[in-house]
């Protein structure tokens, strides 16, 4: 599926080929494999080495980057808008034509085991990452995005070809531009390319927009303490939250996770716990819709002789939400922070065109603002405290610590 959107008045364009096969998507391989084979689809094709790939872009002035998320492998690119066709076309060779060359394998197998030990030197990613395996076990989402070094060291670079041939599917991809052209001009360049990479396919066809199949898993709780020999304690405490196609749900979600300890200096625990008391020095709440189901996770560091503070004090701002429904003015306020949040994300160029194929790969089409805006609009404070007593349920919320 193919998405473009004109952006009047910039010289610079930006290109996103989204695929439907992240880190749940690794049965039958080790883990880790999805974000190794993203690092090493840059380290030549049939026709360009690595060296000249690495430099493809940069001689232009231009920016080529990827990610492995646990649904998605995501290639994109930033250039002058007069390059577009040249991004365009790079990211969908390293998409079909890539190689794996063993010797260039090796060098980016000490790269990305050194990326896993860089994680656990950080402990609040360490312990994300962590609160997300455990949460999710039994489940594909459970696995780590990286693997573990010893996973890492096992994988072959024919085990990435037969990973990439059997996942880069051109039904389980979107490629999105958003550049000052028309967009039927777009369209027909897009298409051009398509032709040439995808000979055998019709541009449109296929299951992205499809929801898949949900994972029947037996769901656990724990609350759980770790020692670490770390200067801080950190804490992650949350509950599986509704899923991408969960509707009106997961706009709730969003809502609330963005009040608790969204990016705004006066969220309800970045106000209670830093601005208020100085225990922290930064808390967090992120709300992760995925295919089958979501999470939503409260994060914080701390020292350690303030941890049980920082606790008490979510909890009993926790139980307010869930006693207290918002009054209308705070409501209003709520919304109209996150309204204003997104417009400004929606203004970056890169911002926009990922998340045009992340809606696409998910939904099979873009959202409008109007739309959305509808949506969040809709929200009712009986809903907010109506999600704060389900994610936050005593009885199922989780709990780990690193002490």
């Amino acid at each position: 599926m193919l998405y473009g959107v004109r952006r009047s008045g910039s010289a610079v364009a930006y290109c996103a080929l989204s695929t439907r096969c992240g880190t749940r998507s690794e049965d039958g391989f080790r883990a880790g494999t999805a974000h190794f084979a993203e690092h090493t689809l840059f380290k030549g094709t049939r026709r360009k080495s690595a060296r000249v790939i690495g430099s493809y872009l940069d001689r232009l002035g231009g920016e080529l980057n990827a990610y492995t998320t646990k649904e998605e492998i995501v290639l994109h690119a930033t250039v002058l808008k007069e390059d577009l066709a040249k991004a365009s076309g790079l990211l969908l060779e390293l998409a079909t034509e890539s190689v794996f060359p063993e010797g260039e394998v090796e060098t980016e197998r000490g790269v990305v085991i050194d990326e896993i030990y860089s994680y656990k030197d950080t402990p609040a990613d360490d312990i994300y990452d962590r609160f997300e395996e455990m949460l999710f076990e039994g489940h594909p989402l459970g696995r780590l995005i990286l693997g573990t070094a010893d996973s890492v060291r096992k994988i072959t670079p024919e085990d990435l070809r037969r990973f990439v041939a059997g996942r880069f599917r051109p039904e389980a991809m979107a490629f999105t531009v958003v550049a000052d052209e028309e967009e039927s001009k777009l369209e027909k360049a897009v298409l051009r390319l398509l032709d040439r990479w995808f000979p055998a396919h019709e541009a449109g066809e296929g299951v992205a927009g499809v929801r898949p199949e949900p994972v029947a898993w037996e769901r656990k709780t724990f609350e759980t303490t770790l020692r670490r020999r770390n200067h801080e304690a950190n804490a992650v405490i949350g509950n599986v939250a509704p899923s991408l196609y969960d509707g009106s749900d997961r706009i709730t979600a969003g809502l609330l996770s963005n009040l608790l300890a969204g990016p705004a200096s006066n969220s309800i625990l970045g106000d209670a716990l830093r601005e208020k008391n100085g225990w922290v020095y930064g808390v967090e709440s992120a709300y992760t819709p995925y295919a089958d189901t979501g999470v939503l996770a409260i994060s914080l560091g701390c020292d350690k002789v303030n941890l049980d503070r920082c606790l008490a004090e979510t909890g009993r701002q926790i139980r307010r939400l869930q006693d207290n429904p918002l009054s209308e003015a705070r409501l209003r306020a709520a919304k109209k922070q996150l309204l204003g949040q997104m417009a400004i994300a929606s203004d970056n160029g890169e911002a926009q065109c990922l998340s045009m194929g992340k809606s696409l790969l998910s939904y099979g089409t873009i959202e409008t603002d109007k739309a959305v805006r509808g949506r969040i609009e809709a929200v009712s404070a009986g809903d907010l405290r109506e999600m704060a007593c389900r994610i936050f349920d005593p009885a199922t919320l989780c709990r780990l610590v690193f002490l």
